[in-house]
Formats: C-alpha cells, sequence, structure tokens
C-alpha cells in the first residue's frame, strides 16, 4: 500500500519555487495535489503562494522567486522606507542592463529597471522577515535613484521624496553624496539641495 502523503507547509513563508517544495519532500504529483486543496496558488509553473501565510503581507517577496537578482528600487523603494505616500501599481526592480527578462505573471505586476552594472551593484540590502527575504537598495541609494530619472519620476514627486528623507534623523548626507558622485547625479543632487535647505 502506497504510503499516504501527509501535506504540511510553513505559514511563516509567504511564497515557495518548486525547488523548495522538492527539498521539503514533494515531487510534481504531491505540488499539484496542494494546488488542487488550496494550500498552494500557482503564480507561475515553478512559483506558488501560500494562501495561509500569516505574516506581514509583502508582494516583495515574490521578486526572489521571480526574477533572480532583481532589486527592488525606485518608488517601491521610496514608499518602503516612508518616502512617499504614492503606492505605486507595479514593483519597481532593476536588472542587470544586460538581463533578459522572460515573461512575468500578472501579478504581482512588475516594472523592470535596467541598471549599468556600477549602478546596480551599489548600495544593496537584503532584508529577511522569517525567512521571506528580497533584495532593496538602501535608502541613500533609492534617493539617488529618484533624483537620476527625476524625469521620469516627476519633479514634484522628486522633490517630495528628498524632503522626507532630508527631514529624517536617521539621514547619512555624506553617504548621499558618495552615492551622487559614483552614479554622475552629484550636480543635480547640489542643485536640489542649495534649493531646499
Amino acid at each position: 500500500m502506497p504510503k499516504k502523503i501527509v501535506y504540511k507547509l510553513d505559514n511563516s513563508k509567504k511564497v515557495y519555487t518548486r525547488i523548495d517544495l522538492q527539498k521539503m519532500g514533494y515531487e510534481r504529483y504531491a505540488i499539484d495535489q496542494m494546488v488542487q486543496k488550496e494550500m498552494l496558488i500557482k503564480i507561475t509553473g515553478s512559483v506558488f503562494e501560500n494562501p495561509n501565510y500569516d505574516g506581514v503581507e509583502s508582494d516583495f517577496y515574490f521578486i526572489p522567486a521571480l526574477i533572480k537578482d532583481g532589486i527592488v528600487c525606485m518608488f517601491s523603494a521610496a514608499v518602503y522606507y516612508g518616502l512617499s505616500n504614492y503606492w505605486p501599481e507595479q514593483i519597481d526592480v532593476a536588472v542587470r542592463k544586460d538581463k533578459k527578462i522572460a515573461t512575468l505573471p500578472k501579478r504581482p505586476p512588475i516594472n523592470i529597471y535596467h541598471f549599468g552594472k556600477d549602478r546596480y551593484e551599489l548600495g544593496v540590502v537584503t532584508i529577511n522577515d522569517n525567512g521571506n527575504y528580497f533584495k532593496i537598495y538602501d535608502i541613500e541609494k533609492t534617493v539617488v535613484d529618484i533624483i537620476y530619472f527625476r524625469n521620469q519620476v516627476g519633479i514634484e514627486e522628486t522633490k517630495e521624496i528628498l524632503i522626507n528623507y532630508l527631514n529624517r534623523k536617521d539621514r547619512n548626507i555624506n553617504k548621499l553624496y558618495m552615492y551622487a558622485e559614483k552614479t554622475n547625479c552629484l550636480k543635480i543632487l547640489k542643485t536640489y539641495m542649495e534649493v531646499l535647505i
């Protein structure tokens, strides 16, 4: 008589990949059964959402599974740090300029930014919440990227984000200037600072 499969998932984990599930001992049949039993929601052929997740909700947890080496950036990062009240419809994600992106799922919606090597690698931090993790640029790098892409972001939105950053007690102006110098926007940052301070 075949051994009965016991289906059990950790509800502190939001996203599972097929590889995660296989490492837990679940083969294709068992994974398909969990989808049928609505223990998992299929996002792509290899990425699944745990509908019984009981932690703090964040679509950022999908990014490592959907886009290898994707980094949360721009408006999405600004909102994460409380620099803007505008919540973008899509998650802004940075990848290397030469990275090819396959078709992305409809949910969560993702907006891709292609960054050159130096911009891509600068200021990356990893957030890990009970095994749910994602990469995001630190707050200074986020502000610098917003200023660099100010024409796409919008001048007023850029100004709001910089003002909110400058009002923070944990701001690091030296780091902000260093990042601006490394990403070729020190002159425009200084212009903004002269107007705002």
